[in-house]
C-alpha cells in the first residue's frame, strides 16, 4: 500500500488474468467455424493489433469468470483507494474495457486500438508521454515487459519464474512480486487425461476375441495401438478444452480443468496438440500395418469433428461417442491383422450408444438439479431426460440380445469349449446395464460412465465375474 499520486499501470494478459485473451477469443471464433482461421491470416498480415480487432469485432468473452491473479487483485483492491489505476494492455481496446468494468478498479483503459499495437517498446513509449518517465509503476509478467519496468518506477512481476525477477529488479528501483501461474507435471496429467487411456483398453478385445493373448506378435501390435490411441486422444482432448473454455467455466466441475483455471498456458496447450498428434502417427507408422494409419486418421477426423460440431448437434453427439469407442475396436482388429467380427461390431454398437446417452443424461440430470434450462455447449435440454434415458436403456439391452445372439450362433459354439457358460454372462451384463442406470436416475454418477465402472466396486465385482465365466468358457 503506497499514498501516491503516481498511478499504477496494470498488464492484463498473464497478469490480471491467467490468460492469452487474443488466443481466448481466437478459439472463440474458430469454435463457431473453422474456416474463419484463413480469415485470421489474412487479418494478420494487416498487423496483429488490425487481427485482435476483427476478432474481437465478432466474439464476447465472459469477463465475469476468466481466471483472474486473485492474490494480485485483492493487492489492487487496497491500492485503488490511494492511487489511480490504469489497466495498460496489447488486447483489444472493447476486451480491456469489458474487462475493465467487470473488475471496476481502473480509472483509465489504454489498448491495442486495431492499428497499434501496445505492447513492449509501443507501450513504455505511451507510459512515459503520459505520466513520465519513472513516474509510473507497471505490472506485468513476461520478458517483452522488461522494456516497460526499464522506464518504470516500481515493478510489479507477477511471475515465479526467477530469472524475470532478476531481470525486473536490474531495471527498475524498486520490485514487488506475486506469484504467477502455478503450472505443474500434475496439471499437464490432468490436461492429458491419462485416467482416460483406461478407454483405450478396449483395442485388446479382439484380441481376447480371437484367442491370441499368448501370440508374442499379436501382443505387442496391440500395446503398440493402445499407446499409439492414447497419445492421439490426448491430444484431441487438449482440442476440446481450448474449445470449451467459456463452457467448461461455468460448469460445476469442468471449471477445474486446467486450461478453464487457468492453470496451464494456452499457447502451450496448442503446441502440445501437433506434438502429441505426429507421436501417435509415427508410432502407427513405424510399428502397426499400413491399414492400421488409415483406421487412426478416421479416428482423428471423427473426434475432430466431435469437438468443433457434432458435440453440439443432438443426438448425432452420442451415436458419434458411439463411434469413437467401436472405432477402437476396429483398429485392434486391424492391428493384429484380424477378421472383423460382425458379433463384435454390433455388440460393441449398443453397449457403447447406451454408455454415450447416459454421460448426456448424467449431465442434464446435474442441470436439472441446478436449475438450469440448457446446458453451454450441448444442445440438450432438462427435459429431453424423458426421451434419451428410455433409449440408453433400450441400446444397453440390446447389446444383452445380441450376445445371447452369437452365444448361440455357429462362431460362439466354435470358438468356445463350454459355450454354455457363456449365457451366465447375460445376467451379470444384464445386471450392470440396469444398475448403472439406477445409479444415473438417482443423480449419484459424476464421472464417465466407463471411468464409473472402473472406480464402482460393485461393478467391478460384476464385470470381474463376467470376466472368469468368459476365461472359463475357453
Amino acid at each position: 500500500m503506497e499514498n501516491t499520486a503516481r498511478p499504477l499501470c496494470v498488464d492484463l494478459d498473464g497478469t490480471l488474468v491467467h490468460s492469452d485473451l487474443l488466443i481466448e477469443s481466437a478459439l472463440l471464433l474458430l469454435r463457431r467455424n473453422p474456416l474463419f482461421v484463413f480469415s485470421m491470416l489474412l487479418w494478420l498480415a494487416k498487423g496483429r493489433a488490425n487481427l485482435k480487432r476483427q476478432i474481437a469485432a465478432r466474439v464476447t468473452l465472459n469477463a465475469t469468470l476468466l481466471p483472474y491473479n486473485l492474490e494480485l487483485l485483492a493487492w489492487l483492491r487496497v491500492e485503488a483507494r490511494y492511487r489511480p489505476l490504469v489497466l495498460v494492455t496489447a488486447s483489444d481496446a472493447s476486451i480491456a474495457t469489458a474487462i475493465a468494468h467487470e473488475v471496476g478498479l481502473f480509472a483509465n483503459v489504454l489498448a491495442s486500438d486495431g492499428k497499434t499495437n501496445l505492447s513492449g517498446a509501443y507501450k513504455a513509449r505511451r507510459l512515459c508521454e503520459l505520466y513520465g518517465d519513472r513516474q509510473f509503476d507497471y505490472a506485468g509478467n513476461e520478458h517483452i515487459d522488461t522494456k516497460v519496468w526499464a522506464h518504470s518506477h516500481t515493478a510489479i512481476v507477477a511471475s515465479n519464474h526467477a530469472s524475470l525477477r532478476r531481470k525486473a529488479s536490474s531495471l527498475a528501483g524498486k520490485t514487488i512480486f506475486f506469484p504467477g501461474r502455478k503450472q505443474s507435471t500434475y496439471q499437464w496429467v490432468r490436461a492429458l487425461r491419462l485416467h482416460q487411456w483406461i478407454k483405450n483398453l478396449l483395442v485388446f478385445i479382439p484380441l481376447l476375441a480371437a484367442h491370441r493373448l499368448f501370440e508374442d506378435t499379436a501382443v505387442q501390435a496391440a500395446v503398440m495401438t493402445f499407446v499409439a490411441f492414447g497419445l492421439c486422444a490426448s491430444g484431441v482432448y487438449l482440442l476440446n478444452d481450448l474449445l470449451d473454455l467459456a463452457a467448461d467455466r461455468v460448469h460445476r466441475t469442468k471449471k477445474n480443468r486446467p486450461f478453464a483455471a487457468g492453470l496451464l498456458s494456452l499457447k502451450a496447450g496448442i503446441i502440445a496438440i501437433p506434438v502429441l498428434t505426429v507421436l501417435s502417427v509415427a508410432l502407427a507408422a513405424i510399428f502397426l500395418p499400413s491399414r492400421f494409419l488409415w483406421v487412426l486418421m478416421i479416428y482423428l477426423a471423427t473426434t475432430t469433428a466431435y469437438s468443433f460440431k457434432f458435440k453440439r448437434v443432438p443426438l448425432l453427439d452420442v451415436v458419434t461417442l458411439a463411434g469413437l469407442y467401436t472405432i477402437r475396436i476396429i483398429a485392434g482388429t486391424v492391428a493384429i491383422a484380424s477378421l472383423l467380427s460382425f458379433w463384435l461390431l454390433a455388440f460393441s454398437v449398443f453397449i457403447f450408444l447406451s454408455l454415450a446417452i447416459l454421460k448426456r443424461c448424467t449431465e442434464l440430470h446435474a442441470a436439472k438439479e441446478r436449475g438450469l434450462t440448457d446446458i453451454p455447449g450441448r444442445a440438450y435440454r432438462p427435459d429431453d431426460l424423458s426421451v434419451l434415458q428410455p433409449m440408453g436403456v433400450a441400446s444397453g439391452y440390446l447389446s444383452v440380445l445380441v450376445l445371447a445372439l452369437y452365444i448361440n450362433s455357429s462362431a460362439g459354439t466354435t470358438l468356445y469349449h463350454r459355450p454354455q457358460l457363456l449365457w451366465l454372462v447375460c445376467p451379470c451384463l444384464l445386471y450392470w446395464i440396469s444398475r448403472t442406470w439406477f445409479v444415473a436416475h438417482r443423480g449419484e454418477m459424476i464421472d464417465d460412465p466407463i471411468v464409473f465402472a472402473i472406480r464402482d466396486r460393485t461393478s467391478q465385482i460384476t464385470l470381474a465375474v463376467a470376466g472368469i465365466l468368459v476365461l472359463l468358457s475357453l
